[in-house]
């Protein structure tokens, strides 16, 4: 049975409907992302999933239970961790946690969060004095501090640098293997193809696909771009008449060979029968991004942090 089921969800803001007809149900013990650009409706529907938000049309069922009339014994069950929020200025970090380990019936052990989270140098620094990326991953302890079945995650890497990315990464995993089933909302391809076991794409509200990562980007496409330096010129039509090559460019002194199939070890054999050396070579495949621009015609990047 799914631990999650939303069908039809529909939510208006001004009578503008920011989340339109989404469906989708979550396992239990899965890694469930929603991905989608900012302002896709990918935080509304969560909120609307963690009884935040009334929605206007649909059907949510979280553990069996309605986020709007089970509300009580749903926060017991259920972690949050918001794209934004906020505490005290003056509360100190182990105030927070022993503050929110008192909600809950069976708390976790908070000293071990804020170790596991490399918060523990901070434990009496008070909010206002922590960084950004500190005051994201207090959010995550907090949302975590219940012992939750399920823990929603917007966008809990956000403002981590790449080593408290991937440590934060780490503890996600590590929760899925102890059970917690978590809905991760992001942004971030990276993010969603390293942890996700499904994905739900949304734009403009809507639900555009869901699957498996790999499979998604199967969907898009199975072109392959091979990228090197030649230490000697090369004679780019002989390349081009490969079988599995689609095509050959120049990008400054980088040479870029797109292809399907066996296209790496046809190119290579090639340089190495010629005696050229490739430089700085690199492969690239097709990505998450690659995927959601195949199937939306937009991209995922945006610098922009607002999200509804």
């Amino acid at each position: 049975m799914p631990v999650i089921e939303v069908d039809n969800l529909v939510k208006r803001y001004d009578d503008v409907p920011v989340v339109d007809g989404v469906s989708f149900t979550v396992e239990k013990g899965e890694i469930f992302a929603i991905l989608g650009p900012n302002g896709a409706g990918k935080t509304t529907t969560v909120e609307s999933i963690a009884g935040l938000r009334q929605p206007d049309g649909g059907r949510i069922s979280v553990l069996g239970l309605d986020p709007q009339h089970d509300a009580a014994e749903m926060r017991e069950r259920l972690g949050v961790q918001l794209q934004e929020s906020s505490l005290p200025d003056r509360i100190k970090v182990w105030e927070a946690l022993d503050l929110y380990s008192s909600f809950y019936r069976n708390p976790a052990h908070w000293p071990d969060l804020l170790d596991q989270l490399g918060l523990t140098e901070k434990r009496d620094t008070k909010y206002a004095k922590l960084s950004g990326g500190q005051k994201q991953r207090l959010s995550i302890a907090l949302a975590l501090v219940g012992n939750p079945e399920i823990a929603i995650l917007d966008e809990l890497t956000m403002g981590l640098d790449p080593q408290a990315r991937r440590d934060t990464w780490v503890l996600v995993e590590e929760l899925r293997d102890r059970g917690v089933t978590i809905v991760l909302v992001t942004h971030f391809m990276e993010e969603a193809e390293r942890l996700a076991d499904r994905v739900a794409l949304i734009d403009s509200g809507k639900l555009v696909a869901l699957d498996t990562p790999a499979r998604l980007v199967a969907r898009a496409d199975d072109e392959q771009r091979i990228r090197f330096r030649p230490s000697t010129p090369i004679d780019e039509s002989e390349l081009a008449a490969l079988s599995e090559v689609a095509g050959v460019s120049r990008v400054g002194e980088q040479v870029l060979v797109t292809g399907v199939g066996n296209v790496l070890h046809s190119v290579t054999a090639y340089l190495a029968r010629n005696q050229v050396i490739a430089y700085e070579l690199r492969v690239e495949q097709v990505t998450l991004d690659d995927a959601f621009v195949a199937l939306t015609g937009k991209t995922l990047q945006n610098n922009d942090n607002s999200e509804i």
